[in-house]
């Protein structure tokens, strides 16, 4: 029984102890506050006794605009980025969807025509937006037309792809 007495005294001394030793750190550091708080001369002592200045900066507030979120997905913040991005008709439209009509070499430009699955007519050139994989006409020659898209392969690097659309004539 006084073993049992004896284990709840320290128990209890222990937890006092501890108790006493939180409160005095919380004392102290309140007052360190306080004396941060009421110190205005502007001027910090550093170790070798020398002042220096203080530079008057107040605490810094962070300003999110115009900067990306780093917990939001990349692949996200891209295909939003896509959909924002006004489309045109031809951009809307599958490859597969599209047929050379006639090609037309000229001394100053080169130009092809391309019906799609309604049969409406529509004129390329070099440099035009074509497909839904972002394509790119990439060259206009005889009998064919080259389109290239751009796409990211498995390790993170740009790679290109380009599709060869042959007239009918």
């Amino acid at each position: 029984m006084e073993r049992l007495q004896h284990k709840y005294l320290i128990g209890l001394l222990s937890q006092i102890i501890f108790i006493l030793a939180l409160s005095s750190g919380m004392a102290a550091a309140q007052e360190k506050a306080a004396d941060a708080g009421t110190e205005s001369s502007g001027i910090t002592a550093n170790t070798e006794g020398t002042e220096i200045a203080d530079s008057g900066v107040d605490e810094y507030i962070y300003d999110p605009i115009d900067k990306t979120d780093p917990f939001k997905s990349f692949i996200t913040a891209r295909e939003e980025k896509e959909k924002e991005k006004a489309k045109t008709y031809l951009e809307t439209l599958e490859l597969s969807q599209l047929e050379i009509i006639v090609i037309v070499i000229s001394p100053k430009a080169r130009w092809a025509m391309v019906k799609d699955s309604k049969g409406v007519g529509h004129v390329i050139k070099e440099g035009t937006l074509i497909g839904t994989k972002n394509g790119v006409v990439y060259k206009i020659s005889e009998g064919e037309v080259i389109i290239r898209e751009e796409y990211t392969d498995y390790r993170g690097q740009k790679q290109y792809r380009e599709i060869i659309k042959t007239s009918q004539s």
